[in-house]
């Protein structure tokens, strides 16, 4: 069975019809490279799969393609492994510099993804939302403006829903509110009618050689824009703000007026003509970041067309995206806080200020090579105690030892130990965080597994209390 093709654009059959017969090169084997598989498949492409996980642990994976002509490799990976494809798709997670894409790549066989593929068959507009933070939340408040609006849309893309099996549903009037991450739009040729970026601060630089090399990845959301598209901006980030596009702006701002939103006086403002949506008060999520990102939201709802009661109602019945800055129990006065997403010492910062009460910090993971003395200085700040994990336990304890941390440091040796220990460390109106600014991938396979682990262990302290 194929996508019904009457709303494609001519460029689009085209691109659709060209798949049949194609020899397609999927890397990666994650809910991404399983959708793309299964798409290509059934528009007439023979598959090749590569990951460098094993036979065991691709299992549930390989067993949703079963009965597709695809060809398995997988376990090691190599320079050859994929030179007989016509074309390769490569999941965001994988770095192009692995021979398995870079030596097809030098052959001139033309390198891809499934975010490409989708803005090339899209038949209907875009909105587009990136950042270093920010991210999932903003594209959820806007995914429910749309639906309070009335508005046909789907919500979908790095916050864990991939496109391609969706595309049946979109018409010309379809919105795909798309949270899309650097890796993503590294490589990107083409811009969405609605582009918005939050914020750029420092992340990814274990897969980005530096900063410049991440903002533009960012910036290609709006940098092929055109004068009839929508750029939102972030007034008070400099990166941001300061973004090449060709395209109408509007920009949100904690700090001043704006042509777009911005927060004065406890209310959310929109312009032209100016009026409030709501009250400061009246978002219900903790932190004056998750301000920013109901601003933002309201821009890009705004360019959308949703009216201002729609906003105004959804926003204020916005309930936290799991694993960011979640209430999982408050036990014995101690409020446990999921913040597993923090996995940067930037968003980390984000939730230590958005917590009035005591802290005992859960930190540690995979470092990603970030800059961490700032991080440093606020934890010693806002935390009573701090409980560290994972591979960079020694980098954070040396961090808090050169800014002077004189509170409780203890070291959990795997992150089963860290809610017993920080528990132990708690006292009635302390919440225990979360939030851990390191990536997961030392003993999860992603930061929402570590975060279901956190609520694991609060549930099992909530039976023995």
């Amino acid at each position: 069975m194929t996508m019904a093709t009457e709303y494609l654009t001519v460029e689009a059959r085209e691109r659709l019809a060209a798949l049949h017969g194609r020899r397609c090169g999927v890397v990666g084997l994650g809910r991404e490279g399983i959708d793309l598989a299964t798409f290509l498949a059934r528009h007439g492409a023979t598959i090749v799969i590569s990951d460098h996980a094993s036979q065991e642990s691709l299992t549930p994976a390989l067993a949703r393609l079963s009965g597709l002509d695809v060809t398995i490799r997988i376990g090691e990976q190599h320079g050859a492994d994929l030179l007989d494809c016509d074309e390769i798709f490569v999941s965001p997670g994988v770095p192009r510099e692995l021979p398995v894409v870079a030596d097809p790549a030098a052959a001139g066989i033309p390198i891809s993804s499934a975010t490409r593929l989708y803005f090339e068959l899209c038949p209907g507009p875009i909105a587009g939302i990136t950042g270093s933070s920010g991210k999932t939340t903003t594209t959820s408040m806007v995914g429910a403006i749309a639906w309070t609006a009335g508005l046909h849309a789907v919500v979908g893309g790095n916050i864990g829903v991939p496109m391609l099996a969706r595309l049946d549903e979109v018409t010309p009037d379809t919105w795909s509110v798309l949270e899309l991450s650097s890796f993503q739009l590294a490589d990107m040729d083409r811009s969405p009618h609605v582009g918005a970026v939050l914020n750029i601060t420092p992340n990814h630089l274990d897969r980005h050689p530096d900063m410049a090399d991440y903002t533009r990845a960012k910036g290609n959301l709006v940098l092929r824009q055109r004068p009839d598209d929508t750029a939102v901006l972030n007034a008070d980030d400099p990166l941001s703000a300061g973004l090449p596009h060709g395209s109408r702006t509007l920009r949100f701002s904690l700090q001043q007026a704006v042509d777009g939103a911005w927060l004065e006086h406890g209310q959310l403002l929109l312009g032209n003509p100016t009026r409030s949506v709501l009250l400061r008060d009246e978002v219900p999520l903790r932190g004056i970041h998750n301000v920013a990102n109901a601003l933002a939201a309201m821009c890009i709802a705004s360019a959308m067309d949703c009216p201002d009661q729609a906003m105004a109602s959804a926003l204020r019945s916005f309930r936290p995206v799991p694993h960011r800055l979640e209430v999982v129990a408050t036990i014995a006065g101690v409020t446990y806080v999921d913040d597993s997403i923090a996995t940067s010492p930037e968003r980390s910062m984000a939730a230590l200020r958005a917590i009035d009460e005591p802290i005992v910090l859960i930190a540690g993971g995979r470092d990603k090579h970030l800059p961490m003395h700032d991080w440093g200085e606020l934890i010693g700040s806002q935390a009573r105690a701090v409980v560290t994990v994972g591979e960079a336990a020694s980098l954070i304890e040396r961090v808090l030892a050169d800014t002077g941390f004189a509170r409780p440091v203890v070291r959990a040796s795997a992150f089963a130990q860290t809610v017993p220990l920080a528990r132990e460390l708690a006292q009635a109106g302390d919440v225990v965080l979360l939030s851990p600014g390191c990536t997961s991938f030392d003993e999860f396979r992603d930061f929402e597994a570590r975060g279901e682990a956190f609520r694991a262990a609060v549930h099992a302290l909530q039976e023995d209390s």
